[in-house]
């Protein structure tokens, strides 16, 4: 550079040393050699209220202007809140929070329901929100709540009078400003039924005052805690930890800059910068809010020029029952809370109560994703099945993947087109039918629907939709370890475990067994395996023929009959023993829905509950000691307390030696019976299980129930209309259905070393399987009938 300081040493010295002397202009026009343009002298910053207004604009005239403006303003709004508060309290000071509401603000918090091992299940409230402390809050959360909402919040008592003043003025000028604090904001979201939401001054003072008043009762921090738990984000979403789960799947201390900018951002406008709704909104909602943490020295200004044009990140968690990890289990939990809330008199939906269940987040995942896919092919087997002409009666295939790679055909036509009457009967049972019958006659009505398209098709996936339930017991303690209710809660909300009451079919039959052991009959006792026919009291004739219409003509030990799932030899032994005596061990371990004491009761035509069926089984798995089903384990309100304590009463259902004696005969079902796919198909040999598979007539319902020391599970596959059936036997059975769902979820947990390989207990007096039992007639025992 060419030019030279035109400055002496002691000049410099002087200039950086002495303050006044910077304040003068000691340059003339023209003379510094780095600035082509004059330089103006340096303002003196001019303090009090006359420098505040200079200092805003250089223009003196403006400055004046501006400082006469906001004097009147300010005189105007100090007399008209001094004149409005008197004649509040005059007339309306009533209408204020009291002291109480201010010393103990109501808030709607939800409850909470959590699995055995911690997993979130479900949140009951009429206001999805959960209370967090200030020290939980992320301070990326506080520091962008203050720089953007109220960054004089630390310095002002409730109301911060230069803001109002100058949204009274901006107001004045046409540009509508609230001037609401944090304060004040958090006394209208905690008491907007006393202070209201009208935009009147009387609201704005009511909104003052308890700002003060709030201001005088708790700290700085306990009003930013108070504030974050109550504001409203959307979706349900009340508070900021709420809104944090909702919006990003994590707890609101895990927020980093940008999540806790877009949250704050969002008090703005809960709608228009919606992250999931409006991104593009969202996202410059966002950088605003950064602009302000940058101004107010929370962030680096080079920070936003980094991350300006990155786009909003969220994962978003609905509260819905329907989208949570157990759907079915959690809305059988909330009924279950309903009655707990009326005899102890707390309010699920209100108080923010803890609630720790049974349920094992692992064993319910496998349980859900097993459903999810045996069903699907399951349904690509009934879809193809009833889709075309099949005489014979006979599956296309075997196995469920050969039906999952058919395509070219409509589902159910073959059905439709034969089964114009059913397809009548299901309209005229629909609400849509009932509705117009109001409007025109049964024929006009029928012909309206028939002719919707929408209606039905709707009517037609509705009606074809193969259903299931799966539920996992722990028979020691009672607990319920998984629970399916359905394929999608969304589409039906009916629950196969807990409210369908269905045929259980051959599964029934091992109560017939257990009264026969425990009135002395011993598992190697005979029957013959022939057709029987019984005449009713009522002259009715009832007559019992084994399902695949073969009968031997043999004798058959009870163990046979069993494992086989014999109807003859069921039929022979209920007699023998008596409904009634059936129907009360069935009701000792477990069934509560009502029975009838009819022969028939031994094939299992009596309609039960799945969850029952699978509480009856786990008390045969634990020596004959019955527990209820459980679900909920302990309650806790917000502070920890405890309000509620599962106390298992385990009841002796059932004598030791008799329980011991049927799950060994049972055993054989799945060695060699109805069940041993769960040893080939699934590779299960190293385990040692019991249990029974059971098919309705016509195909209608299969089931199967597997019994392991640790763990008894339970299955049901079918139609909601049991008018619906498997198109062949071969896939209506629960062998064939119900049993998939069973064996590949054991299979899974197995894998994840859930079940231990320990055996059932043997009984004292144990019978061992007769030598030669492929030869019915050979070392037989007492023939009963």
């Amino acid at each position: 550079m060419s030019k030279k300081w035109p400055y002496s040493k002691e000049e410099l010295d002087r200039y950086f040393n002495d303050p006044e002397s910077r304040r003068k202009n000691t340059l003339p026009p023209g003379s510094n050699p780095y600035v082509d343009t004059v330089v103006r002298p340096i303002p003196k910053r001019r303090k009090g209220l006359t420098g505040f207004f200079s200092n805003l604009t250089a223009n003196e005239q403006l400055a004046q202007a501006y400082m006469v403006l906001s004097i009147i303003a300010g005189v105007m709004v100090l007399g008209a809140m001094t004149l409005v508060t008197t004649v509040f309290f005059m007339n309306r000071g009533g209408d204020l929070p009291s002291m109480q509401q201010l010393e103990n603000p109501s808030l709607q918090l939800a409850t909470l329901a959590y699995s055995a091992d911690g997993a979130e299940l479900a949140r009951y409230a009429l206001q999805n929100r959960s209370s967090v402390t200030y020290n939980e809050i992320s301070p990326n959360v506080i520091n962008a709540l203050i720089a953007t909402e109220d960054h004089r919040f630390y310095d002002h008592w409730g109301i911060d009078l230069f803001r109002l003043n100058t949204s009274v003025i901006k107001t004045i000028l046409g540009d509508v400003q609230g001037g609401s604090t944090l304060t004040m904001q958090l006394a209208r979201n905690l008491y907007n039924k006393e202070i209201g939401k009208e935009q009147t001054v009387s609201r704005k003072v009511k909104e003052m005052l308890t700002a003060v008043q709030l201001e005088r009762r708790y700290t700085k921090r306990e009003i930013i805690e108070m504030y974050l738990n109550t504001v409203e984000f959307g979706n349900n979403a009340f508070g900021i930890e709420a809104a944090a789960q909702t919006f990003f799947s994590k707890g609101v201390g895990e927020l980093d800059t940008l999540e806790s900018a877009t949250l704050v951002g969002m008090l703005k406008g809960i709608t228009l910068y919606n992250p999931i709704r409006n991104p593009n909104s969202s996202r410059n909602r966002r950088n605003t809010v950064l602009g302000q943490m940058i101004k107010h020295g929370h962030l680096e200004p080079a920070y936003l020029a980094q991350v300006r044009d990155s786009a909003i990140v969220t994962q978003y968690s609905s509260s819905e029952i329907t989208a949570g990890p157990a759907p079915y289990f959690a809305e059988h939990v909330r009924q279950w809370l309903n009655d707990w809330s009326k005899e102890s008199g707390h309010n699920i939906y209100t108080q923010g109560l803890i609630v720790y269940t049974t349920i094992d987040s692992e064993l319910q995942q496998i349980a859900e994703q097993v459903v999810d896919e045996q069903m699907e092919g399951l349904q690509a087997v009934v879809n193809y099945e009833w889709s075309r002409s099949n005489p014979n009666w006979r599956p296309v295939a075997q196995n469920i993947d050969a039906y999952l790679q058919k395509t070219d055909y409509t589902p159910f036509g073959e059905f439709w087109q034969d089964s114009t009457h059913i397809l009548q009967s299901f309209v005229r049972e629909s609400a849509e039918f009932r509705q117009l019958k109001k409007e025109m006659n049964q024929e006009a009505a029928l012909d309206s629907l028939f002719r919707s398209e929408a209606f039905m098709d709707q009517l037609k996936k509705d009606k074809t939709r193969l259903e299931a339930g799966l539920v996992s017991i722990d028979p020691r303690t009672g607990y319920v370890k998984a629970w399916v209710g359905g394929r999608n809660l969304e589409d039906d909300w009916y629950d196969h475990v807990s409210i369908a009451v269905r045929q259980p079919g051959s599964t029934f039959k091992p109560f017939v067994y257990i009264a026969a052991i425990d009135q002395g009959y011993s598992p190697n006792d005979v029957l013959m395996d022939s057709t029987i026919a019984y005449e009713n009291p009522d002259g009715t004739i009832w007559r019992a023929r084994n399902s695949n219409r073969v009968e031997t003509g043999l004798m058959m030990t009870l163990r046979q009959g069993l494992s086989q799932s014999l109807n003859t030899i069921t039929a022979r032994l209920v007699l023998q023993v008596q409904p009634y005596n059936v129907a009360f061990y069935a009701k000792q371990m477990g069934i509560n829905s009502r029975l009838n004491t009819v022969p028939s009761i031994a094939l299992g035509t009596s309609n039960v509950t799945l969850l029952e069926l699978t509480t009856a089984y786990s008390t045969l798995a634990n020596s004959g000691i019955k527990h209820e089903p459980t679900v909920v384990t302990r309650i806790e309100d917000r502070l920890g307390n405890v309000l509620y304590e599962a106390k298992p009463q385990p009841v002796e259902a059932l004598g030791e030696e008799t329980a011991l004696t049927v799950t060994d005969m049972m055993k054989d079902v799945i060695r060699e019976g109805t069940g041993r796919r769960i040893r080939s198909q699934y590779n299960l040999r190293d385990y040692e299980f019991a249990g029974k598979t059971g098919t309705t007539q016509n195909s209608a319902d299969g089931w199967f129930v597997l019994m392991h020391p640790d763990l008894v599970t339970g299955a049901w596959v079918g139609f909601n209309d049991p008018r619906m059936t498997f198109r062949t036997n071969w896939w209506g059975q629960g062998a064939h259905n119900a049993l998939f769902l069973v064996g590949d979820y054991t299979r899974k947990i197995a894998d994840g070393e859930h079940l231990s390989k320990e055996p059932f207990p043997l009984p004292k007096t144990f019978t061992a399987p007769l030598p030669g039992t492929n030869d019915p007639q050979r070392d037989r025992g007492q023939v009963i009938w």
